[in-house]
């Protein structure tokens, strides 16, 4: 019988291989605790705290992610390219151009319901792409019977996601912040319905600058030469939230950060 109310728990972007053990370590116990139907994970940083692989992407869902979502990150490693197009349930944002490999949304089943998870990337401070406003009119056209809309929308300027979040007030069941990861305190449901945060944050090392060495970083900074980025170690955090919803109307009726350690 279809649950009554759906939860869906959205971890944030996990950062190279501190980030994975993170998610190995946290994620079935978090999900036997909050009983989530559905999981979705941001995984544009997973290889080495640059894009993706469908080695990792199946080490993720081994781990508990039902959908895996991405960003600015996703081709960084080239082998991916030709993988994502043959990988269920993994998404690259929607706006890129229609040639690029693989699509940014998908339909699956959670708790006796459809659920319609896409995937946008803003064009603020990022690579100018087509526009995530009008191909998440296009997405929402193209399922005009679709209740249930969790979207991730994955952007540096907080403008630009805060946006995002009024533009589909009412159209998505949740809009949820991811790039920075920085966790954001603007968790809430705005008044069409929409549960909404500025970014959930990340699963990557805490004494690190964003999950990266922060020697490395102060010296970029410091001396404005390019150096390569390596990922830090220590105590990682765990950031998430846990979206519950109404599937008859669509409309969430919480937000709730959920945020571990792991040492």
């Amino acid at each position: 019988m279809p649950a009554e109310q759906l939860k869906i728990l959205f971890v944030a972007d996990v950062v190279g291989h501190p980030g994975r053990d993170a998610v190995k370590a946290i994620l079935p116990a978090l999900k036997k605790e909050l009983r989530p139907d559905l999981t979705v994970l941001n995984g544009e940083n997973a290889a080495g705290g640059f894009g993706l692989t469908a080695k990792i992407a199946a080490e993720l869902k081994g781990s508990g992610a039902d959908v895996i979502t991405s960003g600015n990150h996703v081709f960084a490693q080239k082998e991916f390219v030709g993988e994502l197009p043959n990988l269920q349930n993994v998404l690259r944002p929607a706006n890129y151009p229609a040639p690029a490999p693989g699509q940014g949304w998908c339909v699956v089943e959670a708790g006796g319901h459809q659920v319609l998870v896409m995937n946008l990337i803003g064009r603020i401070f990022l690579d100018s792409l087509d526009d995530p406003f009008r191909a998440a009119d296009a997405i929402l056209a193209a399922h005009p019977n679709a209740k249930v809309v969790f979207c991730d929308m994955h952007a540096e300027a907080t403008s630009e996601k805060t946006a995002m979040g009024w533009y589909l007030d009412g159209r998505a069941s949740a809009v949820v912040g991811t790039h920075t990861h920085i966790p954001t305190a603007d968790a809430r449901i705005l008044p069409g319905g929409t549960a909404y945060v500025t970014d959930v944050g990340m699963v990557g090392p805490r004494d690190g600058c964003i999950g990266m060495d922060k020697e490395v970083v102060i010296q970029r900074f410091l001396t404005g030469v390019p150096n390569r980025f390596a990922v830090a170690s220590g105590t990682v955090t765990f950031n998430s939230v846990l979206v519950t919803i109404n599937p008859s109307s669509g409309r969430a009726t919480s937000i709730q950060r959920i945020d571990r350690e792991h040492v």
